[in-house]
């Protein structure tokens, strides 16, 4: 899950081509918001240090669990638990999903660890889409404030959507869109290209620090996949701080307005990009429902929010292909459109 440094510093390839794009951003955008809007550089820069920091246990667990499993040489037996059983993996991964405690980032250190070690894509994409949609506080928020009613809909949909997610890419599973899934150079073995020149075989060794090879393996996973998920996530983190601040509620509120199967539509659309988090979400979607906002839209907009949204997304397409990226979004858009459908009807 990490760049291949030679790839990066490889003088014969051009200047662009060896710039880390996802650098360049991270650095561009402070230097843009002290140009155009210098009052808002420093509440931008703590929030998304702050997020980080509150997702540094997530990414510390995430990258030392890959980081042992490649360096006991476990990681072909973790990949084998995943075979002969595909179908009851994504029925676990679904319902699992939907009550584990992470946000639509959170959730991308523990998704690159799995596909790092091999899991099957139909059981990471059900783990993937349910997982950010919904969670035991979450349930507690939600229904304080939207009401019981709103926040086992929500916790349905978001185990449904997961079912659907990971059949739709078991069924596909050797179509063009899902075979070879992860980009190459960021996770062509789960690491770097260090990482990769050391392939453990046979017996696991699971107390690893007694072999230098193996040692030497840990400590280059460990800090090439932290680097690698802190750059995706502070840059995911810097873009949620700037929609925070220049999306406005009441623009939204103006979109979704009105009855029927529209602004269910609309209420997908718009939640990927205007999503702010899941918590955030929660009053903002109360006070829309209190504007007009239709029942259905409400539902549509957090479930379509959750898993589309920008931060995620970002997250999303720096570990997989584009193709499998856009499976993602379009799954996510569809299963979210179902549900606000269905909780119209219900509502």
């Amino acid at each position: 899950m990490t760049d291949h440094t030679h790839d990066k510093f490889d003088t014969r390839a051009p200047l662009w081509k060896r710039i880390d794009k996802a650098l360049l951003v991270i650095l561009l955008i402070p230097v843009l918001l002290a140009i155009f809007d210098f009052p808002q550089l420093l509440p931008t820069v703590i929030f998304a240090g702050q997020a980080i920091l509150h997702t540094g246990i997530f990414i510390a667990f995430a990258v030392l669990a890959v980081g042992y499993l490649k360096a006991t040489g476990a990681e072909t037996i973790l990949a084998k638990a995943f075979e002969g059983r595909e179908v009851k993996m994504i029925l676990m991964a679904s319902l699992l999903g939907g009550l584990s405690p992470f946000c639509s980032c959170e959730v991308i250190p523990f998704i690159a660890a799995l596909l790092a070690v091999g899991a099957p894509l139909s059981a990471v994409m059900a783990f993937w889409l349910a997982s950010p949609l919904m969670d035991p506080a979450m349930f507690l928020i939600t229904s304080g404030t939207l009401g019981i009613d709103f926040a086992i809909a929500k916790t349905l949909a978001a185990v449904g959507l997961g079912l659907l997610g990971g059949f739709t890419v078991k069924t596909f599973a050797t179509s063009v869109v899902f075979t070879n899934p992860l980009r190459p150079k960021e996770l062509a073995s789960g690491c770097g290209d260090s990482c990769g020149t050391t392939p453990f075989s046979g017996k696991p060794q699971w107390a690893f620090w007694h072999d230098a090879a193996r040692r030497e393996t840990f400590r280059v996973t460990v800090i090439e996949n932290a680097l690698f998920l802190g750059k995706w996530l502070l840059l995911a983190y810097l873009f949620e701080a700037m929609m925070i601040h220049y999306v406005p509620a009441d623009m939204i509120a103006s979109v979704l307005g009105g009855d029927g199967i529209k602004p269910i539509l609309l209420g997908a659309l718009v939640g990927g990009p205007a999503y702010l988090n899941g918590y955030a979400a929660v009053p903002l979607v109360d006070a829309l429902l209190q504007q007009g906002m239709s029942n259905g839209a409400a539902m549509s907009f957090v479930i379509a929010g959750g898993v589309s949204c920008i931060p995620a997304a970002i997250a999303v397409w720096a570990l997989v292909k584009p193709r499998v990226f856009f499976a993602y979004i379009a799954i996510a858009m569809v299963g979210a459109v179902i549900a606000g459908i269905l909780w119209n009807i219900a509502a």
